[in-house]
Formats: C-alpha cells, structure tokens, sequence
C-alpha cells in the first residue's frame, strides 16, 4: 500500500508541474527575462513563482514547445537568505531519495567542484500511467551556485536542464542516454549562468 502511495504521489509531482507550466506568466522574479541560449536553441520565459519570500522559480521554453510534452526545458529557481549551499542540495537528495523507494527507475548522481563551491546533480525521474505502464521519463542535470547579487542579497542559485521523453520514445530515450550521459552534464557545467537580482 505505501508503494502504491509513493508512485501516486510520483504521478502528482507531474500533474503539477504540466499544471504550473500551462499558467500565465506572472513576472520576471528574478531580472533574468530571457531569451537564455543553450544548445543552439532560444528559451523564453513560459512560467514563473514566488511560492515563498525566499524562493523563486522560472521555467524557459523553446517557441512552440507544448508545455505538457516539451522535450527541453530550462529553469532558474533561487533560495535567498541564510541557506547554505550543502543544505538546498541535500533537500533534493533526500527528496530524490523517497522518490527512488517507490520507482526504481529514479536515479541521481552528484558531481562537486571543490574550486568553485558549486554542485551538479544529474538525475532520472519517471511517472506511470494509470495501468502502471511508465509514460513519461524526464532526466534532468541541476547545478548549484552560491551567489551575491549587486544589492548585496545572497542566496543560492539553480540552473537546471530538463529532457522528456513520452511512451513509445521512452526506450530510445534511454538508450541514447546511456552513451551520451555526460554530453549535456558537460554542457551545463560549462554554460554561463543568467545573473539574478532580486
């Protein structure tokens, strides 16, 4: 039974988010309004929240892409305040980690830089359907920054990259991902993260 409860709760954290995405942008939270550029291609801003005082979150879509069945996204979120770096990326770990117990298919690495302070968490999520046939994977590759912005507020900062794959695709998805893993780590690791100010 608590099974089942994990994988229903796996499929709501989808629900939501396909929820959120189709939302009228309510602004730009972060002074980051885009387009951003990644792999060739331009994202512009489809989505924005201000769930809490100290935490923000914006998602960048490709022109044209359907939010429900994109294929790449990009998103910023920002934790300001007394939040230490180890402490936002241990959240998700441990997030990552219930999730895991209930769908093995789940997977998370982490990558730290001891030069720089930043984290790199690359991870694998998948939802079921209602006859419990996996119909979507989305893997995912999140790095963590500390940052002071020119007002001198501090917080941490996230740029993160989505890929979806839907149904039939799912297989091919993964076996592509297999070879060319560390390709968009790289490229996420190298990209030059949008500058916030709050």
């Amino acid at each position: 039974m608590k099974k089942k409860q994990s994988i229903f709760l796996l499929i709501i954290f989808f629900m939501c988010a396909i929820n959120t995405q189709a939302q009228k942008v309510s602004a730009d939270f972060v002074n980051v309004p885009g387009p951003l550029f990644f792999d060739n291609k331009s994202f512009s801003l489809s989505w924005s929240s201000h769930p809490a005082n100290n935490f923000y979150k914006q998602e960048y879509l490709v022109k044209g892409d359907i939010p429900d069945q994109f294929k790449m996204m990009l998103l910023t979120d920002v934790v300001t305040g007394g939040s230490a770096i180890k402490e936002v990326v241990n959240a998700k770990l441990a997030e990552l980690k219930k999730m895991k117990e209930a769908n093995p298919i789940v997977n998370y690495e982490v990558i730290s830089n001891a030069k720089t302070g930043e984290y790199l968490i690359d991870f694998l999520l998948a939802a079921n359907d209602a006859n419990g046939n996996t119909n979507i994977v989305e893997r995912n590759v999140y790095r963590y920054k500390s940052f002071t912005d020119k007002s001198g507020k501090g917080g941490v900062q996230l740029f993160g990259v989505s890929e979806r794959s839907y149904g039939s695709d799912i297989n091919k998805f993964l076996v592509a991902l297999k070879t060319n893993r560390k390709e968009l780590v790289n490229k996420v690791a190298l990209f030059k993260m949008p500058e916030v100010k709050i």
